[in-house]
């Protein structure tokens, strides 16, 4: 009984506490696995930079880490997306060269006979260069010539300046040169102008339906159609001179300027100033347009005195200065039609 009275009970027992080192080495890559076994280590130690290491071809280095082996694929080199001048890589969208040289060029072989056809089937009837001369303005041209559609009784001289060319030829001089020169950059952006601010109107009206811009579009250029009609009818029968391709998109330039006064009289009505001032913006811009149509046609209609006017007698000088006033006094009907929307 001593014996057990006398011991005490054992320890617990204590398991001892695991412990990591503070670096587990890299094991060495070898050639079945290109990149290299990685592994995240509780501290890694420091990049280093070795020499670059010199191969004589006798024997074979493997590379160094990190560093795929010469048979390894390797994806193809991206442009920099801030780099606009590095060349297009087709092969990376699937194309190969041979693919992407045969898609351009019969994408410029489109081109030119895009360009052949406008050349052979509307370079007939009105040529290009006539157009890039009738679309060859400026910012100071624009607002000049809308200050004289709006004021014409503020303006002089009205001939047009007539220039020389290396062959001795001569020529008018372009809307760039010329404030008196016809153009057709602003009666197109009147037209579509117009077309946009009637459907506005009339969206204001709460009478907006899509069918409106086709149906003002249609107006539109039927009336510049009639006024154009009207005016070379005119001119053949008295005989007016003239070239085909110049007199067409000299009259075609003079029939768009209305639009500029149409639409000074439907933001007057947009405006809500009232019928009686609507009607004064709809008198003025009628005999501004009209004035600015006298001044301009005049020099087409009676020329200055020279061989060719001394051949017009004064019957047929009669009746040209009637025409004129007729073509001048018409605007107040298209312009009419026009305000109508």
């Amino acid at each position: 009984m001593s014996y057990y009275t006398n011991n005490s009970s054992p320890p617990p027992l204590q398991h001892p506490v695991p412990t990591h080192p503070a670096y587990i080495p890299e094991p060495p890559t070898t050639p079945m696995s290109p990149q290299g076994y990685q592994r995240y280590a509780s501290s890694p130690p420091e990049p280093t930079y070795a020499p670059p290491i010199q191969n004589t071809g006798s024997h074979h280095l493997s590379p160094p880490y990190g560093a795929a082996p010469s048979g390894a694929y390797q994806p193809p080199h991206q442009p920099h997306p801030h780099n606009p001048a590095a060349p297009i890589n087709f092969t990376s969208w699937g194309f190969d060269n041979a693919t992407a040289a045969f898609g351009v060029q019969l994408g410029q072989s489109a081109v030119a006979a895009g360009q052949d056809y406008v050349q052979k089937n509307l370079g007939g009837f009105i040529p290009i260069s006539m157009l890039k001369h009738h679309f060859n303005v400026s910012n100071s041209y624009v607002i000049k010539k809308l200050q004289i559609l709006l004021f014409p009784w503020r303006h002089r001289p009205w001939s047009r300046r007539v220039r020389r060319l290396e062959n001795g030829q001569s020529e008018w001089s372009p809307p760039r040169e010329d404030i008196n020169s016809p153009d057709l950059y602003i009666p197109l952006m009147a037209l579509v102008t117009y077309i946009l601010l009637a459907a506005l109107y009339s969206g204001l009206n709460s009478r907006f339906h899509p069918e409106i811009l086709g149906i003002t579009a249609s107006k539109a250029l039927a009336v510049v159609l009639l006024d154009f009609c009207f005016v070379k009818a005119g001119c053949y029968i008295l005989n007016i001179p003239g070239g085909l391709s110049s007199q067409v998109l000299d009259l075609l330039a003079y029939g768009g300027y209305k639009f500029v006064g149409v639409i000074i009289t439907l933001v007057g009505a947009l405006l809500g100033l009232g019928s009686s001032v609507y009607l004064l913006v709809f008198l003025y811009t009628f005999f501004s347009t009209a004035f600015f149509l006298l001044r301009s046609l005049r020099s087409m209609v009676l020329p200055d005195a020279s061989a060719t006017a001394a051949a017009v007698n004064p019957s047929q000088r009669s009746r040209r200065i009637t025409f004129l006033f007729l073509v001048a006094v018409s605007q107040v009907l298209y312009m009419g039609v026009l305000v109508r929307v």
